[in-house]
């Protein structure tokens, strides 16, 4: 792949909390991607582990502040504010990029009428091992046949691995503060309302499970929430009982494989 002739301003933003033992393999796949035009804005919570230590070891290759705040869409909403780029995105404090992911984003968004774009993943233990590639490989088979319709069903959208345009993110407006699970799920539905997503064959970053981490231990509230912000967006009972029910399926299988 050719790399583009315009590098479009970057924004990454990554909220943080209590996560030293991952951070540092995060905010080097950032900054090792060796994208010309990036901006990487951290907002910790006010961490009490080493967080801090490996922030400031770092100089000012990073733009960082950390002060309490209310959970993971504050830290994201005050990031955005902060940020100046053209297309931004997050990433968690325990996931990270893969080589060359930000020069194939910026390519595609020169190369393709979006404000949005999701490709794919991979699904990384605490050791860096990958796992779950039978649900990889589901949710790919998902995005082949992508549509809100489909979204309103289930979320098959990888997190890590999707970046859009400020102007989207400005039009649609801030992440709910409201929501500490689902987030991310409420921003896709009010982003496919506007335009729907760019698909990149590539994959771009990998989500971490763990023993602490969100979708890791509590994916039974999650479920919870995610069902509540569907129902923000369609009011269709049926629609309802069938993301409900691929939910009870999916955690079955969480718990078979835990």
């Amino acid at each position: 792949m050719n790399p583009p002739k315009v590098f479009p301003k970057i924004s990454i933003i990554t909220p943080s909390y209590n996560q030293s033992r991952f951070i540092q393999q995060t905010i080097d796949s950032v900054l090792n991607q060796g994208y010309p035009n990036l901006e990487y804005i951290i907002i910790d919570g006010g961490s009490t582990d080493n967080t801090l230590e490996i922030l400031q070891s770092y100089g000012n290759s990073i733009k960082w502040v950390s002060e309490p705040d209310q959970g993971q869409a504050d830290a994201i909403n005050k990031g955005a504010q902060m940020a100046t780029g053209e297309i931004m995105a997050f990433i968690n404090s325990d996931d990270f990029y893969l080589p060359g992911t930000l020069i194939t984003v910026a390519d595609a968004f020169a190369n393709h009428r979006c404000d949005w774009l999701i490709g794919n993943y991979l699904i990384v233990n605490q050791h860096n091992a990958n796992i779950q590639r039978y649900i990889i490989t589901y949710k790919n088979i998902l995005r082949i046949f992508s549509s809100y319709f489909l979204l309103s069903l289930t979320n098959f959208i990888p997190q890590p691995s999707t970046f859009w345009r400020m102007d989207l993110y400005r039009e649609v407006g801030p992440l709910d503060i409201s929501l500490k699970f689902a987030l991310d799920y409420d921003l896709w539905m009010r982003f496919w309302q506007i335009s729907p997503p760019f698909k990149l064959s590539k994959t771009l970053a990998a989500f971490r499970l763990h023993n602490t981490s969100k979708s890791g231990s509590q994916f039974i509230v999650q479920f919870d929430e995610e069902l509540s912000v569907l129902q923000r967006h369609n009011h269709n009972p049926l629609v309802y009982f069938v993301h409900k029910l691929s939910n009870y399926f999916i955690s079955k299988i969480y718990c078979y494989i835990k």
